[in-house]
Formats: structure tokens, sequence, C-alpha cells
């Protein structure tokens, strides 16, 4: 009788783990089918809307939305179709956003192992650099990158690097500094593992989870930033259809015909917040301390 107690109280103390399968997060169904969802229909905008939405039809101009089979989401001023448009566009809204955040990543994470893993001279010499970009405004350092290289595509993401990667070396010198003095890192050293081996099987490891929960919120705010440089004209080209270039185009005609700029907004609030809760979801599920 008293192993059939203890058998059957077994199950009321166990825990459930907070770490099983991801389809029972909200969040992350959530996330995942947005984010997904605008992904897939943004690389495959090409095949599915060969003239990538610069096919113009005077006829139907501002044809309001829901009422033709030809243009579901409606018609801009010049014939266009709106949907078409959306969806091309986000291939320029989405690749910035990653491009730059990829790049930014890179950059910050090879300056916060070197100065966190070295410390000394170049933590001094590059935190100091990290302090002297915090402390300019970001509409200056925008202002002055783009009148002196001026806009487009490739300057924007090469401004989204330069003026993003401090997030990303301070988090990773942070951690690195804490992780460089635990005991496997004093062992492996103990050992005479060099250096470039110790950053890469045993501190970069440790230190890339929060890092890609950054990365990830990081792609959102991009394809914010993006989209409100070229609202003001200082992104990319205007004739390249984007979701920041449509709702540019469309603010002049919001009284009548408010589908052009409404519908790219649209498409920039799914795609933000599903990248918003794939971040959320990743934090919860790579933070140590929040573990049962």
């Amino acid at each position: 009788m008293s192993s059939a107690t203890q058998v059957t109280s077994t199950p009321s103390t166990a825990k459930p783990s907070r770490h099983g399968s991801p389809w029972r997060s909200l969040e992350f169904v959530l996330g995942a089918g947005l984010t997904g969802s605008m992904l897939l229909l943004v690389l495959f905008s090409v095949w599915i809307f060969p003239d990538r939405g610069a096919a113009m039809d005077l006829g139907a101009r501002l044809t309001a939305p829901f009422t033709s089979w030809a243009h579901p989401l409606g018609a801009d001023p010049l014939g266009r179709d709106v949907l078409a448009r959306v969806l091309v566009g986000g291939r320029i809204s989405l690749m910035v956003g990653f491009l730059s955040t990829l790049g930014a990543a890179t950059l910050g994470i090879t300056i916060g192992l070197i100065a966190g893993y070295y410390r000394g001279f170049w933590d001094m010499l590059l935190m100091r650099c990290v302090d002297i970009q915090l402390a300019l405004p970001f509409i200056l350092i925008a202002l002055t990158f783009i009148t002196i290289l001026g806009g487009g595509l490739g300057n924007i993401i090469i401004f989204m690097i330069i003026s993003q990667w401090v997030q990303f070396a301070r988090l990773v010198r942070g951690m690195v500094l804490s992780v460089r003095e635990r005991e496997f890192v004093q062992a492996a050293r103990s050992f005479g593992v060099r250096d470039l081996a110790m950053v890469r099987h045993h501190i970069l490891p440790n230190v890339i989870g929060p890092v890609i929960i950054l990365m990830t919120l990081n792609v959102a705010n991009n394809i914010l930033l993006e989209s409100s440089l070229t609202f003001l004209g200082l992104g990319v080209d205007p004739l390249i259809p984007s979701w920041g270039g449509m709702l540019a185009d469309g603010r002049t005609y919001m009284q009548n015909a408010w589908w052009v700029s409404v519908f790219p907004g649209v498409a920039i609030m799914l795609t933000v917040l599903g990248l918003n809760l794939l971040g959320d979801w990743l934090r919860d599920r790579l933070d140590p301390t929040g573990k049962l």
C-alpha cells in the first residue's frame, strides 16, 4: 500500500515545463503565423505579380477596395494595383530590416567580444567610441549621413548598421565580462585553450541567446525606421515600391482614397507585431532565470 501511495503522489509534485512544445505558446503561434505568412507572400510576390506592381491602368485609378476582382485592395492614383505594390514593396522593407540587423549584430558582436574578453586598452577605446555615438542625436546622424552619401537602398542599410551596432556591442561586452570569470572558462584557459577557440566554443555560445532576442526586435524596429525615413523622403528611391514610400504617396489622398496608405500601414503593423511576438517568446524561452 505504501508503494502505491508513493506512485500516485508523484504526478502531483511534478511541475509543468514552460520549455515544452512551442505550439502551446500563443505568442509563438501568432508570431510565427503572422511573420511566416508575410514572408511567403512577399517572397512569392514576383511570381504572383510579374509586373511588380508597376503596370498602370488609368481607367481604374482610385478604384475602391473590394469592388473589383482585378484590384481587390483598390488602385492608387496612377491605376496601379495596391495589393501588388504592398507585397512587392515588402521585399524592400524586409530586406532592409533583416540585412541591417544582421550587419549591426555581426559588427557589434565582434566589438563586444574584443572589448569584454581582452579588456584593458581595447575595452576603453571601443567603449568610448560607443559612448560618443550614443551621445549624438539619432536624427543628426541620419541627416548628416544621408546628406553626404545620399539616399538609396544600400546607403540606408549601411546607415542602420553604423547607427545600431552599439546596442549589440554593449550587450555582448557586459555578458562576456561575466562569462569570462566562470569556472569552465578558467578551466579551459588552464588547459592552454587559445583565445579564438575560447571565444568560439566557450564564450560566444553562452552570450548568443539575448543577442538573438535583440536581433528579432531590431528587425521590427528597422522596418519601421525604413518606412519612416522613406516617408520623410530620406529613404529608398521613390520609384522603387516600399511600404514607407506608399504611405508617403497616399498621404494627400487620405480623404477620398484612404486605402492607398492604410493597407501598407496594415502590412507594417502585422509584420512588426509578428516579429515582436516572436521576440517575446524567444526572451521567455532563452531566459535562464525564467525556468521553473
